[in-house]
């Protein structure tokens, strides 16, 4: 999504980029008025998704990273190592080339927002700028699962993509998963393994062989 700027809008915007820049924060910004946006990254998806894995945004050191769940303390590549056999030591790329074959996709709710650091809960509603989910739903027929990656992905789904979609009957079944988050350590992990193993189920659904 574009935005449009004066040219001491622009001039303002690129200078306070810089400032961000320098001082050692992520650069996945835009700006609206005087509201700065964190924005997200583009989905990780083969046309033969079954199931979409749904954050909020990333947070800061993901955004520094260039990677989805880039945070060590994030449980996400190891739960999804555990599941597929994909080793959460391997490169970023090969890890997404090996979700990606497993049938699994990856994005955020949200496009952009304003957002204070790294909690889910700072996240500004009116600032939220959501994905386009009307058309990767139509490039991603194969889709039968949303997961929301805790309770706050699947609130914003709810209150700010689903009343926008229009076709609801071809959305697929949602369901919310423990959060990944170094902040829902007080789950253990392997109770948060076993509820991320409908990932896996379904991926495996109508596999040849199975």
């Amino acid at each position: 999504m574009s935005h449009s700027f004066s040219s001491s809008g622009r001039a303002a915007s690129a200078a306070a980029s810089s400032m961000l820049i320098a001082a050692g924060r992520s650069t996945h910004v835009g700006f609206t008025g005087n509201v700065v946006l964190t924005k997200g990254f583009s989905p990780v998806a083969e046309e033969d998704a079954r199931v979409l894995v749904l954050g909020t945004l990333p947070g800061q050191i993901s955004l520094r990273k260039g990677e989805y769940y880039g945070q060590s303390r994030n449980a996400f590549w190891r739960i999804v190592g555990d599941l597929f056999g994909i080793d959460p030591g391997l490169p970023y790329e090969e890890r997404k080339r090996r979700l990606t074959a497993a049938r699994v996709a990856l994005w955020d709710v949200c496009e952009a927002a304003h957002r204070p650091g790294s909690q889910d809960a700072s996240i500004h509603l009116d600032s939220m700028e959501a994905n386009d989910f009307e058309s990767f739903l139509k490039l991603h027929r194969q889709l039968k699962l949303i997961c929301f990656n805790g309770a706050k992905a699947g609130d914003l789904f709810r209150r700010k993509v689903l009343p926008e979609l229009s076709d609801r009957t071809k959305i697929p079944r949602f369901q919310t998963l423990p959060s990944t988050s170094p902040a829902n350590a007080a789950m253990p992990y392997l109770e948060k393994l076993s509820r991320w193993s409908v990932v896996r189920r379904e991926c495996e659904t109508d596999r040849p062989g199975r």
